[in-house]
C-alpha cells in the first residue's frame, strides 16, 4: 500500500501564497513503483479537477487557470510531493487532494486539505 497525508491548507486573503505538502509512505517496493505524482481540487458545486501532475522524468503539467501562478514540485528522498500557490484567487478555495499512480496499475488517494480564499 501507499499512503498519502496532505498538509498546509488554511484560510489565506486573496493575492497572498500557501505551500501544500503531501506526505508519501508505504513499503518500499510500492514507493519504488510510483509513477506519476497528481494535485487535484474539488470546490463547492464543482467538479473534481486535476490542477498539477509531475511524472518520474519530471514533466509537469498544469491546468490552465493556475499556470503561472502554481508550482508542483517532488522531494523523492523525502518522500514529500509540493503545491506551491502564489496569486492566490477567491475560484482557488476547494479541497486540494493528492494522488499517485503506479507501474502495477493502482492508485492511491489522500485525504484532502481545505484552502479557503477570500476577498
Amino acid at each position: 500500500q501507499v499512503q498519502l497525508v496532505e498538509s498546509g491548507g488554511g484560510l489565506v486573503q486573496a493575492g497572498g501564497s500557501l505551500r501544500l505538502s503531501c506526505a508519501i509512505s508505504g513499503s518500499t517496493l510500492s514507493l519504488n513503483y510510483i509513477t506519476e505524482r497528481v494535485w487535484y481540487r474539488q470546490a463547492p458545486g464543482k467538479e473534481r479537477e486535476l490542477v498539477a501532475r509531475i511524472n518520474r522524468g519530471n514533466g509537469i503539467d498544469y491546468v490552465d487557470s493556475v499556470k503561472g501562478r502554481f508550482t508542483i514540485s517532488r522531494d523523492i528522498a523525502n518522500k514529500m510531493l509540493y503545491l506551491q500557490m502564489n496569486s492566490v484567487k477567491p475560484e482557488d478555495t476547494a479541497v486540494y487532494y493528492c494522488f499517485v499512480t503506479t507501474t502495477y496499475g493502482r492508485g492511491f488517494w489522500g485525504q484532502g486539505t481545505q484552502v479557503t480564499v477570500s476577498s
